[in-house]
């Protein structure tokens, strides 16, 4: 079996795969500092409660975006799944050329939505992902990164919001009934969801225009990003296990 590990700004997604098939996820927030014994008890114990056995995991995979969990993490991993990882970083074949001004400024999460959306629903492909930051990367016919968007994210936005004005309370973050809103919770909510789904429409609308390929999919990733695409005709497909997906083919081309 195959653990990976998506390591993002506000959570660590793991995924475990027998094949090509997803056989569990689970998460663990990236934001508490954390031992590598504790990681590797915790990581342990996830498996453990999903019916997996430490060692049918045979190889591991790691995406991150935050360099500095990243000693304890990978001590985590060889010290109680006995296995060294495979960090998505540059010099890791991925299949897809960097064809930006500076390729190492490009995310290892970026990257591997990258993948995931090229080989999964082929190119030209504009990937989403609903994160920390949401991103918007063009990745053209012959499978080159060709360019991207970055903009706060939706829970970015909304903690923004409440900790900035002193009035305005934490709420869910939800699509509310109306965007004629009439309290304060409603109408933030409809702020942040169909402030998005504005946000989302245009840039997907500008960068096909300036792309100039027809018939560019459109596929959104990341939690929040299935309110968004439930929303709008732009975004083709929804689907939530894109990174993870990505990380699978990255160690399938290793071999």
């Amino acid at each position: 079996m195959l653990l990976v590990l998506d390591v993002g700004n506000t959570n660590i997604t793991l995924g475990v795969f027998n094949d090509d098939k997803l056989e569990a996820t689970f998460r663990m927030t990236t934001k508490i500092p954390r031992t590598s014994d504790e990681y590797g008890i915790i990581v342990r114990d996830l498996l453990q409660h999903n019916q997996i056995e430490v060692s049918d995991i045979l190889a591991v995979v790691i995406s991150s975006v935050v360099p500095n969990v990243m000693h304890s993490l990978t001590s985590a991993i060889i010290k109680y799944i006995h296995v060294t990882p495979l960090i998505v970083a540059p010099g890791v074949k991925t299949g897809i050329r960097i064809a930006t001004e500076n390729p190492r400024q490009i995310g290892a999460d970026r990257i591997v939505d990258a993948v995931g959306a090229y080989e999964l629903y082929g190119g030209p492909v504009i990937v989403i992902d609903y994160g920390t930051a949401t991103t918007y990367d063009l990745v053209d016919a012959s499978g080159a990164f060709a360019a991207g968007v970055t903009a706060p994210g939706i829970r970015t936005s909304a903690k923004a919001l409440w900790e900035e004005a002193a009035k305005l309370p934490e709420i869910e973050i939800c699509r509310p009934k109306s965007i004629l809103a009439q309290e304060t919770i409603s109408s933030m909510q409809a702020g942040l969801i169909f402030g998005q789904i504005g946000q989302c429409e245009y840039i997907i609308r500008h960068m096909k225009q300036e792309c100039g390929y027809e018939n560019v999919k459109v596929v959104a990733t990341g939690g929040l990003g299935k309110i968004i695409a439930a929303e709008t005709d732009d975004i083709d497909v929804y689907d939530p296990n894109l990174t993870l997906q990505g990380m699978r083919l990255i160690y399938e081309k290793q071999k």
